[in-house]
């Protein structure tokens, strides 16, 4: 781990891959969340399971998703003052309580055969509200473990651990499915939180980077997107990421029902389609760490990457052709994900950085309940022209990332930060 000034800020120096896990806090932290997460893609892939089998409908599994997220579009932009405004531990050992007793609540149902339709909407709303005020404050609680040194490396080993979740869930998911139910994944999941509430519970809270509490006034939610949008590196990512979280990043719903209608019935084939994705996001991950760099320019190369990969996804005959291509396309993916979220971190005023999560959380995951409406009707037709769509999302990103910033790849490439404002280093100018 590099050496670090009183500030938090990382003294020049190589900075090794793992760096951030030297901090005790943060280890804690990720130890809980990737424990978690596996809970959670198992949760995640049980649902569309349980939305086919009561309906056998790509329609109603990406409505039901859309009611999973939308939640997060309406009430995000305000959950990041709130997360601003408050403790974030205590945000976060709220919304995992809340969440674990949603999963119990929808296991027990499922085993006693008492879930409807209905329900799984009621539930998917309720979940969304959650996810609304934690994904914000999970992310904006990042810097304060680790300090402003090593916001990237953080943001970059926390988004690989989601992936690690993204790969182990579905072999979970598929495990318990043959085994013992649906059900039994919503029941892992509620387990699984228990490493969330222990490790946010034995954090030393002396070692925290606290930042200040924004302060009760009027007009805040506004001023936060005032000064999003007068930052190129926080408003370009966001931008980007709002098309591909719209269309692209709709995996819940495309690939369920790709599975189903072009390769295998078999509930197993989902599981190896989103194994395949969080192995590649793994991959991605690790990349990421080992070349840290944060910006536009990375930023269009991943988006062109991504749509090359949903358009190969998109002719793939069989499971044996799509597993590989979706390692490429997890590997994108979360180069994207986390180079975009590392950028508008380290940009972004400590103030302000509760909003400007919330932000990108509401492009990210907000934008779901519209891309997974028009992504279901669109996979009703035809599940493939669902993945080319998500690719044509990609492309249009990619150009906004050139095009509408002005930016263009700086001469070293993926060059360490140097200090000056990288809006500077690349000539970016304001829209």
């Amino acid at each position: 781990m590099p050496d670090t000034d009183p500030s938090g800020l990382a003294l020049p120096g190589p900075m090794p891959p793992f760096a951030a896990l030297g901090t005790p806090n943060f280890r804690r932290f990720v130890t809980g969340q990737g424990i978690s997460l596996v809970g959670s893609w198992t949760e995640t892939v049980a649902q569309a399971l349980l939305v086919l089998q009561l309906t056998n409908s790509a329609v109603a599994v990406g409505l039901a998703t859309a009611a999973r997220y939308l939640p997060v579009l309406l009430l995000t932009p305000y959950a990041g003052l709130i997360v601003d405004r408050h403790d974030k531990r205590r945000i976060l050992i709220l919304t995992a309580c809340s969440l674990a007793l949603l999963s119990v609540l929808q296991g027990a149902l499922v085993l006693s055969h008492h879930m409807q339709m209905w329900v799984v909407f009621v539930v998917a709303l309720v979940f969304g509200t959650l996810s609304a005020l934690d994904n914000p404050a999970r992310q904006a609680f990042i810097p304060e473990m680790v300090g402003k040194g090593l916001i990237r490396n953080a943001v970059t080993i926390n988004s690989t651990m989601v992936n690690v979740g993204r790969a182990l869930g579905p072999l979970v998911a598929a495990g318990l499915v043959s085994t013992v139910g649906i059900g039994w994944c919503f029941l892992i999941n509620a387990i699984s939180f228990a490493a969330v509430l222990l490790a946010l519970a034995t954090m030393d809270t002396r070692a925290l980077f606290p930042v200040k509490r924004v302060a009760v006034a009027r007009g805040q939610v506004l001023q936060g997107l005032r000064y999003a949008a007068t930052v190129p590196e926080i408003i370009g990512p966001i931008a980007m990421m709002a098309l591909i979280g719209t269309f692209t990043y709709e995996f819940e719903v495309s690939l369920p029902i790709f599975a189903k209608m072009e390769l295998n019935p078999a509930p197993v084939t989902y599981s190896w389609l989103l194994g395949a994705f969080g192995a590649g996001s793994v991959l991605g991950g690790f990349y990421c760490m080992v070349r840290p760099a944060t910006g536009l320019p990375r930023l269009v190369r991943a988006a062109a990457l991504y749509a090359a990969a949903m358009l190969a996804l998109s002719f793939a005959p069989s499971l044996p052709v799509a597993v590989p291509v979706l390692i490429v396309v997890g590997l994108a993916s979360i180069t994207f994900i986390t180079t975009g979220n590392s950028t508008i971190q380290l940009a972004a005023a400590p103030q302000y950085r509760g909003r400007v999560t919330g932000l990108w959380s509401t492009a990210f995951v907000g934008s779901t309940p519209i891309g997974a409406t028009i992504i279901g009707f669109v996979a009703e037709v035809s599940p493939r022209w669902a993945i080319v769509v998500g690719a044509l999302a990609c492309i249009v990103a990619a150009w906004v990332g050139w095009h509408f910033l002005g930016l263009h790849p700086a001469p070293n490439g993926d060059a360490e930060d140097s200090g000056a404002p990288r809006s500077m280093r690349y000539g970016k100018r304001c829209a």
